[in-house]
């Protein structure tokens, strides 16, 4: 019970300092927050699955929210540089057309990465009889359907946030004189 509050703590804190390092990054509540926004999409389908088959809060499926949180991140952020680097080097402009070509273009990678990590972890999601495989199973099941339901979910609202709230923060940030690639 010590180790679940232990974990709890820092997995609160991850989620700070995820959201710090977005905010140094970009220098944007915005977009730190819309990366933020994705990650209850991948908690969702974790939650469910455990829901469904009925697996206990644990450490081991505490770390695998942990790594699903990153990973998530890690798709969000793929998705807002992606849209501000086709506007600052491609010379695309604040429209439903950029909206449309940064989704479609950054589909792949995120895709790529969820089936690869699913296909690594099917292994375990049926083998959680075996001796040795008891621990790994929680973590499977929640990076498994986390995964499923952020690669579902996401794909449409990363884009619609940044539709939405993404036009004032583009333009503060392309006013700085920063010319790297992000």
């Amino acid at each position: 019970e010590q180790a679940m509050r232990l974990l709890i703590v820092l997995s609160v804190l991850s989620f700070a300092l995820i959201f710090l390092v977005l905010y140094l990054r970009y220098q944007s509540m915005v977009f730190a927050t819309i990366i933020m926004c994705s990650l209850p999409m991948a908690l969702i389908g974790a939650v469910i699955a455990m829901w469904l088959t009925q697996t206990s809060l644990s450490v081991a499926s505490v770390v695998g929210f942990i790594t699903l949180t990153g990973i998530a991140a890690r798709n969000g952020i793929l998705k807002i540089s992606h849209y501000l680097n086709l506007i600052r080097f491609e010379g695309e402009v604040f429209d439903k057309a950029l909206i449309i070509r940064g989704a479609k273009e950054r589909l792949s990678p995120v895709l790529m990465t969820s089936m690869v990590t699913a296909f690594a972890l099917i292994p375990l999601l049926w083998a959680a009889d075996q001796p040795g495989k008891e621990i790994l199973h929680p973590v499977a099941i929640v990076i498994f359907s986390g995964l499923m339901s952020s690669t579902l979910l996401d794909t449409l609202l990363t884009p619609l946030l940044y539709w939405k709230f993404g036009k004032k923060p583009t333009e503060k940030w392309l006013s700085s004189n920063s010319k790297e690639l992000i």
